[in-house]
């Protein structure tokens, strides 16, 4: 991008869009002391990560799992005051599936990294010794590539050439990948995968641990994030559409849908969601690359029981058979997961299913069905095919379909004064928090 080497601290900057990049950009600029104005066109802040408000109860638009790799999100959390020690549940590296189940239990020991993940791997169970050797000879061969390849692939094929076993595939490599990339293996790409693994498996045991949100995903940052801004000079607006950006004298004149009059600004980052950034910029700048992008959906099915229902355990990995309609990918039990011991949560199940395209396609009574069902076979408990109450919620544009070789939009081109920001910007990540979290750090800097 263009900008100015001169940037001043009077200097008024705009960024549209209050997801998690947007929010990131706006603290990332007051923490610098840059004037910010944060303009969000929903109510709530979060983006494709927040809070919902269904049948007066508090959920969010999808269950999430951090990584303890998550570095930038980490330290954006502690910047605006969350401490992510009460807020994340934070627990080692796992793949455990219903003992009923044909599954596995894996679970990394607090060890050093890489012995974690090799006692891990010598003390599993449900996995063959075929199964443990080609884990052990694809994570050796990984490191000894330095997680890069000559030329990207799918993670299906990479996993081919590494001779990975029909079991360890289905049971740890597929559900792992679905998870991270939201795109199925055949046509998710081997070299975000690895990045993925890099800074997982591939970097200090705690960067492996799984952090669960403890409290609603708004609040879990974005909530903050507006505090933040708001005593460091800045302002946050929610309710407020952009319409239209265009460039005069230098500056960059705002238009909003609820509202006639322009505001005007030094710069702005566009922090929405490809398909309204390519809108703003038509006519702009290069739209090519944000319109070229395909989405692949997530969905999450809650459901409600009597309070005394409980997993043995905060999560599930559970085996999928979309022939039988068994969508459940991860069964998390809210009431375990929540702060409060005593929440309205206890009972309550968020069941998710990643690229969920083909579980929707029914509709959501067929999908609820089918996962209660799955429930009480894989847990062994009949009462779970009757829930109290039911939602189904789904994020039809969840994030980009991470494919091989895929060509991401980025700041090179961009006019000055313009930035963009979002998981779906360029980067080694795919669509996470993390990569929105990055990316909004990277467009503030263009700036200071």
């Amino acid at each position: 991008m263009g900008t100015s080497p001169e940037k001043k601290s009077s200097d008024h900057i705009a960024v549209i869009g209050g997801g998690w990049a947007g929010c990131t950009a706006a603290v990332s600029l007051a923490q610098a002391g840059r004037r910010v104005s944060l303009f969000e066109a929903s109510r709530i802040l979060g983006g494709r990560a927040r809070r919902v408000e269904i049948d007066g109860r508090t959920l969010d638009n999808g269950q999430h799992i951090l990584l303890g790799a998550y570095r930038a999100t980490l330290q954006l959390m502690k910047t605006v005051g969350i401490d992510a020690g009460k807020t994340l549940l934070r627990l080692p590296l796992q793949m455990r599936y219903p003992a009923h189940t044909d599954g596995m239990d894996f679970v990394a020991p607090h060890l050093p990294a890489p012995l974690h993940v090799l006692l891990a791997l010598i003390k599993a169970k449900g996995l063959t010794r075929d199964d443990k050797m080609a884990l052990a000879r694809f994570s050796t061969t990984a490191r000894w590539m330095g997680w890069q390849l000559h030329e990207d692939c799918s993670v299906a094929e990479l996993l081919e050439r590494y001779e990975q076993t029909e079991r360890l595939t289905r049971l740890m490599w597929a559900p792992l990948c679905i998870a991270a990339l939201n795109t199925p293996p055949q046509r998710a790409s081997a070299q975000v995968f690895l990045n993925v693994l890099r800074d997982s498996l591939g970097a200090r045991r705690a960067a492996s641990d799984m952090l669960i949100p403890r409290t609603d995903l708004t609040s879990l940052f974005p909530q903050q994030a507006a505090r933040f801004i708001g005593r460091h000079g800045g302002d946050v607006h929610c309710g407020h559409t952009v319409d239209s950006i265009t460039s005069l004298q230098g500056r960059w004149q705002i238009r909003f849908k609820q509202n006639d009059q322009p505001a005007s600004f030094d710069g702005v980052i566009i922090a929405t969601g490809p398909e309204a950034a390519a809108d703003l910029l038509e006519g702009i700048g290069d739209t090519a690359s944000l319109r070229a992008l395909d989405y692949e959906p997530i969905t999450t099915c809650y459901l409600q029981y009597p309070a005394q229902v409980r997993l043995d355990q905060p999560f599930y990995a559970l085996p999928d058979n979309p022939q039988q309609a068994a969508w459940g990918q991860f069964v998390f039990d809210r009431g375990q997961l929540s702060v409060d011991s005593s929440s309205a949560d206890a009972g309550l199940l968020a069941v998710v299913v990643s690229a969920a395209g083909d579980a929707i396609a029914q509709g959501h009574a067929a999908l609820t069905e089918g996962i209660t069902i799955q429930l009480a076979q894989q847990l062994r408990n009949p009462l779970l095919t009757t829930p109290l109450w039911s939602k189904v919620i789904s994020e039809k544009r969840a994030t980009f379909s991470c494919m091989p070789g895929l060509l991401r939009p980025d700041n090179s081109a961009m006019p000055p004064g313009l930035a963009l920001a979002g998981d779906y910007v360029a980067g080694d990540y795919p669509a996470t928090l993390e990569a929105a979290a990055q990316s909004g750090i990277k467009a503030a800097e263009l700036f200071l």
